[in-house]
């Protein structure tokens, strides 16, 4: 009898060392214990989703205010920075009622509040519906073009969770849902699109190939046992050699949109450093450790924050 409740005790410490729920951040710390669940349901506690989503947004935003000869206007950056909060809560709020009950079955997942019940499914469709309305409110500030693209990425977030289920490729439709603001950002400076937006949003869907892969290879043997298909899986050992690719043509694309909206030197350098960063991931990664996966996935916001100076500093060099 002792040795089986050992066992399980070191199956449960296990669990919660596998999750990806942290409660002593300082988010939990400072707010009201009952708000708790509805932090972890918006990944508010883990902030690496919205600057993935935020940065193809600034990025773009960037590039059209150069292009164009504008002053970065603070106002707009903040109008999108306050929507990737709220639509990446939206998001995940969504990916989790669809997957509550794979949720349940992956030691990484298996604490998140609708699978282990601090928040039922009626109290997170009520969640949903407050953060598509103060999206809408903030969308509504943007310009028409911007507007009606912002309504049409609905067509892509709502069915994301279900492609996992569908294709070995759920990482491309993430990557063409979390780049959409590549396009929304230049609608919302120049009314309209054009082609730098075009390969921003291009390059941005392979970034998301490359570091969402090495994201999804921490939970391959769960998704594996439980049915559920990722490109982690599909490429396997390759992983390596294919995320050196993802990258590759996420430069090639990014330098074209510089090249097209007549970014300066600095923008380029600002890729430099980014792409010197892309060779770190691919170097050291391991596919088969968990924790070394999910720091080099972190570690786009770096990629993230080189290319943004990059464009501005270009901008006012100008």
């Amino acid at each position: 009898m002792r040795q089986r409740h050992t066992g399980a005790m070191k199956h449960s410490q296990g669990r919660r060392a596998l999750s990806d729920i942290r409660a002593d951040d300082i988010l939990h710390q400072l707010s009201p214990r009952r708000l708790g669940p509805y932090i972890r349901l918006a990944r508010l506690d883990r902030p690496i989703g919205t600057w993935l989503l935020l940065f193809p947004c600034l990025w773009s935003i960037a590039l059209a205010e150069l292009a164009l000869g504008q002053t970065p206007d603070p106002g707009l950056y903040l109008l999108f920075a306050l929507g990737a909060v709220v639509m990446r809560a939206a998001g995940c709020t969504i990916n989790d009622i669809f997957d509550r009950d794979f949720d349940g079955r992956v030691a990484r997942t298996a604490t998140r509040p609708l699978p282990s019940g601090e928040i039922s499914l009626r109290q997170a469709l009520l969640f949903l519906a407050g953060l598509l309305a103060v999206g809408l409110l903030i969308l509504v500030q943007l310009s028409t073009t911007a507007i009606w693209l912002g309504v049409a990425s609905l067509a892509l977030v709502v069915p994301y969770p279900l492609m996992k289920r569908i294709t070995w490729w759920p990482q491309a439709w993430l990557g063409l849902t979390f780049n959409w603001g590549a396009l929304m950002g230049w609608a919302a400076v120049a009314d309209g699109l054009s082609w730098p937006a075009l390969l921003l949003y291009a390059g941005g869907f392979f970034w998301t190939l490359g570091y969402d892969t090495i994201y999804a290879h921490q939970d391959k043997e769960d998704d594996a046992l439980i049915g559920v298909k990722s490109s982690a899986l599909w490429l396997g050992e390759r992983t390596r050699p294919w995320t050196a690719i993802f990258y590759v043509i996420t430069l090639l694309l990014f330098t074209a949109a510089c090249w097209m909206a007549g970014a300066g030197w600095l923008a380029y350098l600002g890729l430099l450093a980014a792409g010197l960063h892309f060779g770190w991931q691919v170097k050291t990664l391991d596919i088969d450790d968990p924790g070394n996966c999910l720091l080099r996935f972190r570690s786009n916001r770096f990629v993230g924050w080189l290319f943004l100076t990059g464009i501005i500093a270009a901008n006012f060099a100008t």
